[in-house]
């Protein structure tokens, strides 16, 4: 399975490295009344061509939301921080803007929104990822309930992709043209 794990995400690391400019995700994210009433987001700092997450951040704070943003450890496991602002952020390990305080791997267990990376989701909620691990471990700690969403492109939404016993599974996707919710 991790074979065909690997050639699934190569593929679309390829097609999204094609793509034309990334469109943001602020929109279609406002559109929803499940952003409006969170409190606390757990949401990511997106880079080179995944969709585009800055301008949804910018929002919430303006919002008055808070937002936890990941810190990715050595052993790719995650920290969570609160964003204090994208100029207040930090470099990280691989590249990643990170929040300079580390309130621990619990904290993603205190959002009532989780937003995370995928390269992929298929309509019963498997997200492939980029293979680390770092959020299948992070999801495990959101309590029942919580809504999870993946955050891909229009065209990144299968019938079926591979999945291991690890893989915690997603609700939704969130993409540039709205939310497409999973079974």
């Amino acid at each position: 399975m991790i074979s065909t794990k690997a050639a699934v995400r190569q593929s679309l690391l390829d097609a999204r490295r094609s793509l034309p400019a990334s469109r943001p995700l602020l929109e279609a994210a406002r559109a929803t009344e499940c952003v409006l009433l969170a409190r606390r987001v757990a949401l990511y700092v997106s880079m080179g061509p995944e969709p585009q997450t800055g301008s949804l951040i910018d929002w919430l704070l303006a919002a008055d939301h808070e937002v936890l943003l990941p810190i990715l450890y050595a052993d790719n496991d995650l920290g969570w921080g609160l964003a204090p602002g994208a100029a207040d952020l930090v470099p990280g390990r691989l590249g990643l803007s990170e929040p300079r305080v580390d309130l621990g791997p619990e904290a993603i267990a205190t959002a009532d929104l989780v937003i995370c990376p995928a390269l992929a989701v298929d309509r019963t909620g498997v997200r492939l990822g980029r293979g680390g691990g770092s959020y299948d471990r992070a999801l495990a700690r959101v309590p029942a309930g919580v809504p999870v969403w993946a955050a891909v492109y229009d065209t990144e939404i299968f019938d079926h992709l591979p999945s291991d016993p690890h893989d915690r599974p997603v609700h939704a996707a969130l993409t540039p043209s709205g939310l497409i919710r999973l079974t």
